[in-house]
């Protein structure tokens, strides 16, 4: 086995829905001021019974359903996330017990920010390798809603609750992936437990233009393919700004680029699966594509992944 194919994928947005408009009623902001710096405009809230676990299972259930795979043959769950509902134990455990899998399992998440759903997919591929797993569950799932400073405009206006999830399975299909840390702890932050997310905006955005083109490269150059041969590029969803940004720098055509940054905001590790499963869903991504993900965040960490579906 050299790499993974994904078998099916789920999601699960809060029913919460928070717009533009709603945070200018918080904080000095505007419909058009955000639309105009981020392209987003409605962002989703968890609500009532709605928390962390119970948006992971949502997702989790729906990829397993797609999939139409046994869910007693999933020999590893990772959870990406930085928002779980528990320090410990850990929100993978949880979805264990909840789905009812396998006792014989590997059930750990990680903590990568925004590129945990690609630090994820190294890492489940990692795992089906050595248990010699059948089927892995990957789920990025985030309530960030939960760490934000609502009176920050700097940030409170960016981030949403969501989940994704993928079932996928060894395959000697084509598979490349580049992983990067430049260890930062001042870029983006969350200090404490109960800490309020810090970014620094300018920083970032500087950042992720910089850095990602060269993933993507180095990703594309490593599955001896050119960009005109990837199909769909499924970036991690922060700043429309930034996705149009690296379209130019790669001279791809925006209509390669999976957006809907505009009805989520930025998820974190949710955010490049709920792009991957609307893409699904929708009928753009399709068997035979090849398909790529990238994302950057916290830490001053990226990577990329490039495979066929």
């Amino acid at each position: 086995m050299t790499g993974i194919r994904i078998l099916g994928t789920g999601a699960y947005a809060p029913k919460k829905l928070v717009s533009n408009d709603d945070l200018a009623q918080i904080v000095e902001t505007s419909d058009e001021w955000i639309k105009q710096r981020t392209g987003m405009s409605v962002r989703h809230y968890v609500d009532g019974d709605e928390n962390h676990t119970y948006l992971a299972e949502m997702a989790a259930k729906e990829a397993i359903e797609n999939a139409g795979i046994n869910k007693d043959e999933i020999g590893v769950v990772v959870v990406c996330t930085v928002s779980a509902d528990y320090f410990s134990p850990s929100a993978a455990c949880l979805i264990q017990g909840r789905l009812g899998l396998s006792n014989d399992i590997i059930a750990i998440d990680i903590g990568a920010g925004c590129s945990g759903f690609i630090f994820g997919m190294e890492t489940i591929r990692a795992l089906m390798m050595a248990r010699n797993a059948k089927y892995g569950l990957l789920i990025g799932a985030e309530v960030l809603s939960k760490k934000m400073d609502m009176t920050d405009r700097s940030t409170c206006v960016l981030f949403g609750d969501g989940a994704a999830a993928v079932v996928v399975e060894p395959a000697d299909s084509l598979y490349s992936s580049v992983i990067g840390v430049d260890g930062d702890e001042e870029m983006i932050n969350i200090k404490s437990p109960d800490g309020y997310i810090h970014m620094d905006g300018q920083g970032t955005y500087k950042f992720a233009v910089a850095t990602v083109p060269k993933v993507i490269e180095q990703a594309v150059k490593k599955a001896n393919l050119t960009y005109d041969e990837i199909d769909y590029f499924v970036l991690h969803q922060a700043n429309l700004r930034i996705i149009e940004s690296i379209a130019k720098k790669v001279k791809q055509p925006m209509d390669k680029f999976v957006v809907n940054i505009e009805k989520y905001g930025n998820t974190s590790a949710a955010s490049v699966g709920l792009a991957l499963d609307e893409a699904v869903k929708g009928g753009k991504i399709k068997k035979g594509d090849k398909v790529l993900m990238c994302a950057f965040g916290a830490g001053r960490t990226w990577g990329a992944v490039v495979l066929e579906w």
